[in-house]
């Protein structure tokens, strides 16, 4: 399949020593950290991987993170963290943590929730629910994909929508609090979602849904109303 990289369960299963390279600024309350990974074995858009931190009184802290970068052979890898309040890991990567600072990385993490590019895609995400999507939409991008993809992300407002200046032309935002003058406010609706399934590509749509729980419920009902098969909806949800 296009795309597609094959990992063995035993490479996944071993730590390796990631070093942060780069820390961009995404939102307010969202930043991206790049990480060296000289012995990666590559990834599949959607995976995602478990980080370790260990502390010097030798407590240890996981956390499972949506890889945000596209499969590529540079031997990086990037997280897109939200601050979550009292988080203990993404407070540190938000406070602490600079560049040539190592982490304990593992993965990549479950096929369920990959695209290796090789079915039309459906996107819906909200919030940092974006992060393993735009994995996908920057895979479609560099392999020059024709395979159809389309994005629908929600945010709080345009200063909250997390890769704004890297959005394109396969992506609508939905703004549920402030938006640009011209835009309505309001939840993801379906406005958005019905055109897409009305008018789909030759057979049809692989669903992709990222976001909470409240989120992630009501974007799947929102697709099923709209004619999108159960069966081809997955599902990433956190909180």
């Amino acid at each position: 399949m296009p795309g597609r990289i094959a990992v063995s369960e035993q490479v996944a299963a071993a730590w390796q020593t990631a070093t942060l390279t780069e820390i961009r600024r995404e939102t307010p309350s969202a930043s991206t950290f790049r990480l060296a990974v000289p012995d990666w074995a590559g990834h599949l858009p959607g995976q995602h991987l478990m980080l370790r931190l260990t502390a010097e009184d030798g407590y240890v802290a996981q956390r499972h993170y949506s890889i945000a970068s596209a499969p590529d052979d540079s031997g990086h890898i990037e997280l897109t963290l939200d601050r979550v309040p009292d988080g203990e890991v993404s407070g540190w990567f938000h406070t602490v943590a600079r560049p040539g600072d190592r982490i304990d990385v593992r993965g990549p993490l479950s096929g369920f929730f990959a695209w290796p590019g090789d079915r039309p895609a459906l996107l819906l995400g909200a919030g940092s629910g974006i992060v393993p999507l735009m994995s996908m939409v920057r895979h479609h991008r560099a392999q020059g994909l024709s395979v159809p993809l389309r994005m629908l992300v929600s945010a709080r407002g345009p200063e909250e929508l997390i890769y704004a200046d890297e959005l394109g032309v396969e992506t609508t935002a939905v703004f549920t609090r402030s938006a640009p003058a011209g835009v309505p406010v309001g939840r993801m609706s379906a406005a958005h979602v019905a055109p897409l399934l009305a008018e789909q590509p030759s057979g049809g749509w692989e669903a992709y849904v990222c976001g909470s729980n409240g989120f992630a419920e009501h974007a799947s009902r929102l697709l099923v109303a709209a004619g999108q098969p159960v069966d081809r909806i997955r599902i990433e949800r956190f909180g």
